[in-house]
């Protein structure tokens, strides 16, 4: 029986920008910045953290590194584009004078806009990092922003709102090039995302579908539809790879024992959690923490 909650350090640091305090965020919050405005002060590494309402793109114009984006890494490649949804741990290791530009714009924002273009629903669905050949419009629409931002002037509401589309819809269909994917219904696309949000808000704990489905005024099997017809996945598979990811988060950034993992993710048997885990990933959690590098002071693992 578990006899006290255990002393829970941060998973991994919660910022506004990077270094900055966490605050509340304006509905259509909008930012730009040079790379090396934070890249360059930290020796060009920007260690793991987590912005919980922002979402970034990334635009490397020269050079390239890696991102280690909750437990997988990617390689980046100037020219690329590189998408980090909101809530996602995520850190840099930039090759030095590596260039580009960062946006940062509110979940809100996002959202808006994505209701009125349902296409858009899928942009932050994972981090991406997609190749930008010549003649593709990131650079030129980042900064076509960055100079809307910077000024006051007749129309720059909307002009600022036109430069973000155009470049949302560009890493959109770039997304899709790479992926191989068609563009899925709107409708569909807006209630799996809808899903993920509720996902996001009760994964801590076991759930019924037909609790989701209830509380998003859909029968459940119109849910497997959505799932299934825009990620190919069930929505149960959805829970579970929504679970496995803040469970890999805190056996890499926290110093829990696997049981107190387990404990912290609602369910009440480590044993239960490691076959889940082994099951989902291929490895017990002792092991994937080892293989990863567990933190200073993980000790005490009881499963």
């Amino acid at each position: 029986m578990r006899s006290a909650e255990p002393a829970q350090l941060p998973v991994v640091p919660h910022f506004f920008l990077y270094g900055e305090a966490p605050r509340d965020v304006d509905d259509r919050f909008l930012h730009v910045e040079a790379l090396d405005d934070r890249s360059r002060p930290n020796r060009w590494s920007i260690r793991p953290h987590v912005h919980a309402a922002l979402h970034q793109v990334f635009h490397l114009s020269a050079g390239g590194g890696v991102m280690q984006a909750e437990a997988e890494t990617l390689v980046l490649a100037a020219p690329c584009l590189v998408l980090v949804p909101a809530g996602t741990a995520h850190g840099f290791r930039f090759g030095d004078e590596t260039q580009g530009t960062v946006l940062t714009l509110s979940d809100r924002y996002w959202r808006d806009l994505a209701r009125r273009e349902p296409d858009l629903a899928g942009l932050f669905a994972a981090p991406a990092a997609l190749p930008a050949g010549e003649g593709e419009p990131f650079g030129e629409s980042i900064a076509e922003l960055a100079r809307e931002l910077a000024w006051a002037v007749p129309g720059r509401r909307a002009a600022i709102e036109g430069h973000l589309l155009i470049l949302l819809v560009a890493a959109l269909r770039q997304r899709e090039v790479v992926q191989g994917a068609a563009a899925q219904p709107g409708p569909q696309a807006v209630l799996v995302a809808r899903f993920r949000e509720a996902v996001e808000a009760h994964h801590r704990r076991e759930r019924a579908l037909d609790d989701y489905a209830r509380d998003l005024g859909v029968t459940p099997a119109r849910l497997r539809a959505a799932c299934r017809g825009v990620t190919g996945l069930s929505p149960g598979r959805l829970i579970r790879d929504r679970r496995l990811i803040e469970a890999k988060r805190l056996l890499l950034y926290s110093d829990l024992a696997v049981a107190e993992v387990a404990y912290d993710l609602g369910f009440t048997d480590p044993a239960y959690f490691s076959r889940f885990f082994a099951k989902g990933t291929g490895e017990a959690p002792r092991a994937f923490r080892e293989r990863r590098g567990a933190p200073a002071g993980a000790t005490g693992e009881s499963a």
